[in-house]
């Protein structure tokens, strides 16, 4: 009865609302005005916008209505999984105002409900990496799939809106073009992107209250064993407030460059990896009222952003990329990212014990495989020799032995504030030729420098 009076009471304040902007128009007219054909022409014009305007505003409802359904259906199956009740409705209006005063939230339960936001645009293709999540997906309470759509492209809000209520589909309102320094105009779609994750982001966070997130893009197909590996890492991140994320993909994670046959190795690293990771609303907390208008995976590898702290990753990735298309015009993907290993063996996560990633454990026994390895030359790794040695390390002391050496290894050579890709504490695991490496600074390390970028 309640959503019925107010479906009722807003059509009253549209019409109103209509009849009050033509009347307005009226009075305020010239007195000497008295070309009636552009007067016709102008109330129609005010009309035909009044009626977009109305359009728009019961689309806003239907959506509302439909989540209104859903979320009351769910409400006591996700409490009882420890998540904060949501509001009421969820909507396109958008989010709240950075500036507006977020009420402090407890830190989230390890049984916390996970949705996976899937950031889309305008790729039909969106069907290949919603089939995978929805065919791997262990419980639809548990993991809800939100999809934000940017761009107001018709195919693909077709393709989502074929799920029905597998996937709730979510639309970013303000599709306008962003003002952007000249040198920048053809980066445009990096600022939309930016402009996007925000408006996403404050959905999931402060509309829906969720209090940890999945984020992966549209382009994105995972693992099988993708939902088993962020439940599993989850509590990690929760109890070690030395990491900011989890991420799915490892940048150095070619196929010939990983231990395949050893899918449940993970590591710490100090670098950002995106392409599907988890974070908590705490740290969106931290992140929105400074959030970048463009390139923002750069901007959270700055040390202002990062403030030290690592993610957890993969040996082998637990996505892959297939858009080749995009923003970036598919820089790398030919070269590079379509050669990244997904994993296809299950590892039972939830069944592991994963406190060896905690920081002070990792390091107890990582620093020192790391530096108790024999040190091998790198015309020695490409002549295949010394193989007796097994697990080998390569030593930089520069920014330019560090690009020099990964180049010639086939290591990602590109740092970003001065952190190498896959990186942790200087050091970038890898397999070259089938024998474990390590291409790492010296043992007294002390810190990244940023102008290494």
């Amino acid at each position: 009865m309640l959503k019925k009076s107010s479906l009722v009471l807003w059509g009253v304040v549209l019409f109103v609302a209509w009849n009050a902007l033509l009347l307005f128009f009226l009075w305020t007219r010239p007195p000497a005005f008295d070309d009636h054909s552009h007067l016709t022409e102008e109330v129609v014009r005010l009309a035909q916008d009044a009626e977009l305007e109305l359009e728009h505003q019961k689309d806003l409802l239907r959506q509302i209505h439909r989540y209104s359904a859903l979320w009351s259906k769910k409400r006591k199956k996700v409490e009882e999984a420890g998540r904060l009740p949501p509001p009421a409705a969820a909507s396109n209006a958008g989010a709240l105002p950075a500036t507006e005063a977020v009420p402090h939230r407890p830190r989230a339960s390890p049984a916390a409900v996970l949705p996976v936001v899937v950031i889309a645009c305008d790729r039909s293709t969106v069907r290949r990496c919603l089939d995978k999540l929805l065919h791997y997906r262990p419980s639809r309470e548990r993991f809800p799939i939100i999809v934000s759509q940017d761009c107001g492209h018709e195919e693909t809000a077709r393709v989502i809106a074929s799920y029905g209520e597998a996937v709730m589909h979510i639309k970013q309102p303000d599709l306008s073009n962003i003002a952007v320094p000249t040198d920048h105009r053809k980066f445009q779609g990096y600022y939309k992107i930016a402009r996007h994750y925000r408006w996403a982001l404050s959905q999931v966070f402060r509309t829906f209250q969720y209090q940890a997130a999945i984020v992966v893009e549209d382009d994105l197909e995972v693992a099988p064993d993708f939902f088993e590996y962020f439940q599993a890492a989850f509590p990690l991140l929760l109890a070690d407030p030395s990491l900011w994320c989890v991420s799915a993909w490892n940048d150095n994670g070619k196929e010939q460059m990983v231990e395949a046959g050893r899918p449940e190795l993970l590591y710490r690293t100090d670098f950002f990896p995106g392409l599907g990771w988890l974070l908590l609303s705490e740290l969106w907390d931290e992140l929105e009222p400074k959030w970048p208008r463009a390139f923002w995976d750069d901007w959270m590898r700055q040390p202002e952003q990062r403030r030290s702290r690592s993610c957890i990753r993969p040996e082998v990735s637990r996505t892959m990329t297939f858009g080749r298309k995009g923003v970036s015009h598919g820089q790398f993907f030919d070269q590079y990212l379509k050669f990244i290993k997904l994993n296809d063996r299950f590892v039972p996560f939830t069944q592991l014990d994963l406190s060896y990633l905690k920081k002070e454990e990792y390091e107890r026994s990582f620093l020192p495989k790391v530096y108790g390895a024999p040190e091998l030359r790198v015309e020695e790794l490409q002549g295949n020799q010394r193989r007796e040695l097994g697990t080998v390390r390569v030593q930089y002391s520069s920014r330019d032995s560090f690009k020099a050496f990964a180049k010639a290894l086939g290591v990602m050579d590109d740092l970003k504030s001065g952190v190498p890709r896959a990186g942790y504490r200087g050091i970038v695991s890898f397999l070259y030729r089938g024998r474990r490496v390590y291409l790492a600074p010296p043992s007294d390390w002390t810190g990244y420098d940023p102008s290494w970028s």
